[in-house]
């Protein structure tokens, strides 16, 4: 494969990985901070199961602000704000605490003061601990249900028939509150004032029900894909794959199988053989071996037995057949004798010797 289509394949496949990766991730994104799903020191698990113990009915609510029912009996909607926020109400949700509900929210953002960061409040609950040195200001028309000198912590405004709740922190009744139960307490107070059902706004910590998931389609990946920016990149990366195989050139067709080379097992063995004689240096061994093997093909081609023959005898007979001078064979047939250790380059010319011999004869 050329470099340049190794850059497109590889262009593709993180292309690929970024838009699988942001499809999926994309649409369980939460904001757990705040949220009565967390167990974590800054969520409101704890809260949560501590108004279950006290038979208040409540249950969180994953759905707009806009789907809150309204009945004839008053309704709390508490909102733990993961960070601060600078706005209090919205018009929306004041029109709808007139209606005689109430709004509890935690996490409304206001001037820092000289108040200390960590205090403890008197109250009918007992010691409420605040960490925050955010103080509100109310005004004549604000009533102050938890405070010092130096302002609000919690406080109240009227609206019609409902009242709305503000703290200026968001961690008022939080986990890492769960050892000191006031704080529990005050919180389940606020919610529970004039009320017969308390609803825990989860829609804002990125919890949503099927039916609302559904109405956004956002009930699968797919869903959730199409109507996203994502969905013309997909597309390119589909073309984008197809111009690759077709720029390839290649048919699909039945499967190669491909063949298993045959070993030869002689073959191998004798390789393995060779291999540790040369490590171990045993030329003395390899030229006794040789040396009859070449003795008995040199009889073969004589006419004679594969029987190793006497080396005075089968000189003679050299002389008979050939009519010449059997020193050189003589010499090649003395070697074996000697039973010493040759080197590599003495073994080879031993061997280069035996095969002249051989064209001389014929």
């Amino acid at each position: 494969m050329k470099r340049n289509q190794r850059v497109a394949w590889l262009g593709a496949i993180v292309l690929a990985v970024i838009v699988l990766l942001t499809t999926i991730a994309a649409p369980n994104t939460k904001i757990t901070s705040g949220s009565t799903y967390s167990r974590a020191p800054d969520g409101y698990g704890a809260w949560y199961a501590f108004m279950q113990d006290q038979n208040i009915s409540i249950q969180r609510w994953q759905k707009p602000f806009s789907d809150l029912p309204t009945t004839k009996n008053p309704v709390t909607l508490i909102q733990v704000n993961s960070t601060l926020k600078d706005i209090e109400t919205y018009p929306q949700q004041e029109e709808w605490v007139k209606k005689g509900n109430n709004l509890v929210i935690l996490g409304i953002k206001q001037p820092v003061t000289a108040a200390a960061f960590s205090t403890q409040h008197q109250s009918i609950w007992g010691k409420i601990k605040i960490d925050t040195s955010r103080r509100y200001k109310t005004s004549s028309e604000e009533q102050v249900t938890l405070g010092d000198k130096f302002g609000a912590v919690v406080w109240q405004k009227k609206y019609g028939k409902g009242k709305v709740f503000l703290v200026t922190t968001p961690y008022l009744a939080a986990n890492a509150y769960q050892n000191n139960d006031s704080n529990f307490k005050l919180l389940a107070d606020l919610v529970s004032k004039n009320s017969q059902k308390v609803f825990v706004d989860e829609y804002i910590h990125g919890y949503k029900d099927k039916d609302t998931k559904k109405a956004a389609g956002e009930d699968s990946v797919f869903n959730y894909f199409t109507k996203t920016p994502l969905w013309p990149a997909f597309i390119q990366l589909i073309v984008l794959l197809l111009v690759l195989i077709w720029a390839e050139n290649r048919r699909f067709g039945k499967p190669v199988t491909l063949e298993i080379p045959v070993i030869d097992n002689s073959q191998a063995y004798i390789q393995a053989l060779a291999g540790v004689l040369q490590k171990a240096e045993s030329t003395d061994f390899v030229v006794e071996m040789l040396g009859k093997e070449e003795q008995i093909q040199l009889q073969q081609s004589l006419g004679l037995s594969k029987i190793p023959l006497d080396n005075q005898v089968l000189l003679k007979i050299w002389e008979e057949q050939i009519g010449n001078s059997s020193d050189k064979l003589n010499a090649l047939l003395q070697l074996p004798l000697q039973k010493r250790r040759i080197t590599e380059q003495e073994l080879i010319s031993w061997l280069e010797k035996w095969r002249n011999l051989r064209e001389t004869k014929n």
